[in-house]
C-alpha cells in the first residue's frame, strides 16, 4: 500500500508552499488508495509552540486534507536513540563527546556516488564526496532533522516521500542513512518551487501568507485547494475549475510540472469569485452570517435570516472574497452609510431638494412597493422633470449607500425600504444635510 506524509514543524503557521505540499501528498494517497500521514516535527521544543500546531491542524482540516494517522517526534526520541546506537555499535557512527554537554553520534560518510530516480525531475546523481559527517543525535540528546526523518519514513512504512525542491539537498544526506540501517529507500518526488509574481521566492507582500490568514481573507477552501492544484500540475483541456473529487481520478505525481510555478492573487481571486457564484445561497448566507455578527451588522439571535439571504443573492455574482460582502452591503446594515468623498463632489455637489423631495412624496404613497413600481415611479419623474434617468440615478444611490457602485438602484431602495430610503434621501434635501 503506498503511505504518503506531510511534515510541518509547529514552528511557525502553515502556509502556501506546506499547503500545497500537503495537498499533493493527500491526493496521491487518494489516488492510490493509499494513507496520508501526518508526522509533527516538533523535536525543536523551544521553538515549537502550541499556537502553530493547533493553526496548522485546523487549516488542514479547513482545508479538507483529513489525515488518516498523526505522529509526534516529540515522542519518538527513544526510538532514534535505538538506531543511532545500532549504527555506533557497527562501527557506521562515532561518538564526540562536547564540553559541558552530552555526548553526539555522528555517522561517517564514505565516498560514492548516490543516484536518485525522482518521479517529477527524473534521474539525479550525487557526490557523496561533497558531504560531511552526518550528526544524528546532537549533544542535547536531540535528533537531527535528517535522522528522524529517515527513521520516522522507514519505521512508519512511507513509501513516497513528495516534498519540495528545498529539500533536494537533504534527499542524498537520508539515501546515506537509509542505507546503513538497511532500510528499503522509499520514491521521491520533489515538487517545484512557489514563486511571487516579479521571481524569486515567495513573501508576505508575494502570496507567503498563513492558510488561516486567507480564510480570515474570504477565500473558500475550496477556492485554494482548486488553486494550488492549478501550482504544478493541471487537469488538461485548459481547465482552471476542477473539483477535487474529480482532481483525485485523474492526478498522477508523475504530471506535476518541473519548472516553478508562480503565485498569482488575481488568478486566486478569480478562481474564488467562481466558486462563490456557484455556490448554494443558503450555504454562503451560513458562512457569512458569523462575519456580520462579528462586525455587529446583525444581533446574535433574533436576525431576519431570509432578509440577508436576499442581499447575499443581490451580490453574490458580484463578490470576490466573502469579506466583499461585508465591504459593499454595509449600507444595509448601518443606520447612517459612510460617504465616500469622491462621489460626494461627484454627485452630490449640486442642490437635488426639488427632485428628492418628489421621489420621496411618491414613493411614500405607492401601495405596492416592489421593483417594478419603484422604478416605474422613478421613469416617470425624470420624464417629468425632463431629464436624462443618469442625472438622478447616481445621486440618489450615492445618498443611499455611500458608494458609486452597488446592485441595482431600484433593488437598493427596495431592500432598504420606504422609510429608511426616506430618511437618507432627506439628509440631503437643502439645509438639512451635514454630512
Amino acid at each position: 500500500m503506498i503511505r504518503v506524509r506531510f511534515a510541518p514543524s509547529p514552528t511557525g503557521y502553515l502556509h502556501i508552499g506546506g499547503a500545497r505540499t500537503a495537498l499533493f501528498n493527500w491526493l496521491y494517497a487518494r489516488a492510490k488508495a493509499g494513507k496520508f500521514i501526518l508526522r509533527i516535527e516538533d523535536t525543536d521544543t523551544a521553538r515549537s509552540k502550541k499556537e502553530y500546531l493547533d493553526e496548522i491542524l485546523e487549516s488542514l482540516t479547513w482545508l479538507g486534507l483529513k489525515w488518516d494517522e498523526i505522529y509526534y517526534q516529540s515522542q519518538r526520541f527513544n526510538i532514534y536513540k535505538e538506531y543511532a546506537q545500532r549504527l555506533l555499535k557497527n562501527g557506521l557512527a562515532y561518538s564526540e563527546k562536547t564540553p559541558g554537554k552530552g555526548e553526539a553520534i555522528i555517522y561517517k560518510v564514505t565516498a560514492q556516488k548516490i543516484k536518485v530516480r525522482d518521479l517529477i525531475r527524473g534521474e539525479i546523481e550525487f557526490d557523496a564526496t561533497l558531504l560531511k559527517d552526518q550528526v544524528l543525535i546532537k549533544s542535547d540528546g536531540s535528533p537531527t532533522y535528517n535522522f528522524a526523518c529517515v527513521v520516522d519514513d522507514a519505521t512508519l512504512n512511507i513509501t513516497h516521500v513528495i516534498r519540495g525542491d528545498d529539500h533536494l539537498s537533504n534527499t542524498p544526506k537520508q539515501i546515506l542513512l537509509y542505507q546503513a540501517l538497511g532500510f528499503p529507500v522509499p520514491e521521491f518526488a520533489h515538487l517545484p518551487l512557489i514563486l511571487g509574481m516579479q521571481g524569486g521566492r515567495l513573501s508576505k507582500r508575494t502570496g507567503a501568507t498563513a492558510i488561516s490568514d486567507y480564510r480570515k481573507m474570504g477565500y473558500l477552501p475550496e477556492a485554494i485547494i482548486n488553486y494550488l492544484l492549478l501550482l504544478s500540475w493541471s487537469p488538461g483541456d485548459n481547465r482552471e475549475i476542477i473539483d477535487i473529487n474529480e482532481a483525485i481520478k485523474l492526478f498522477d505525481i508523475k504530471d506535476i510540472n518541473k519548472t516553478a510555478a508562480t503565485f498569482d492573487f488575481k488568478k486566486l481571486g478569480w478562481i474564488n469569485s467562481q466558486y462563490l457564484k456557484s455556490k448554494d445561497s443558503e450555504k454562503l448566507t451560513d458562512l457569512l452570517v458569523p462575519l456580520l455578527i462579528e462586525k455587529n451588522y446583525i444581533p446574535k439571535d433574533n436576525f431576519d435570516r431570509n432578509y440577508i439571504l436576499s442581499l447575499v443573492k443581490l451580490f453574490q455574482g458580484r463578490m470576490t472574497t466573502l469579506l466583499d460582502f461585508l465591504n459593499w452591503a454595509d449600507f444595509f446594515f448601518l443606520d447612517q452609510p459612510q460617504i465616500d468623498p469622491e462621489a460626494k463632489d461627484k454627485f452630490l455637489s449640486r442642490d437635488f431638494s426639488k427632485e428628492f423631495k418628489l421621489f420621496i412624496e411618491r414613493l411614500m404613497v405607492l401601495k405596492d412597493f416592489n421593483l417594478q413600481t419603484i422604478e416605474q415611479t422613478f421613469r416617470q419623474l425624470v420624464k417629468e422633470l425632463g431629464i436624462e434617468a443618469r442625472i438622478l440615478i447616481h445621486p440618489i444611490r450615492v445618498a443611499l449607500t455611500g458608494k458609486t457602485i452597488g446592485p441595482g438602484l431600484f433593488e437598493v431602495i427596495y431592500y432598504l425600504g420606504k422609510e429608511r430610503t426616506k430618511e437618507r434621501l432627506t439628509r440631503w434635501i437643502k439645509n438639512e444635510s451635514t454630512i
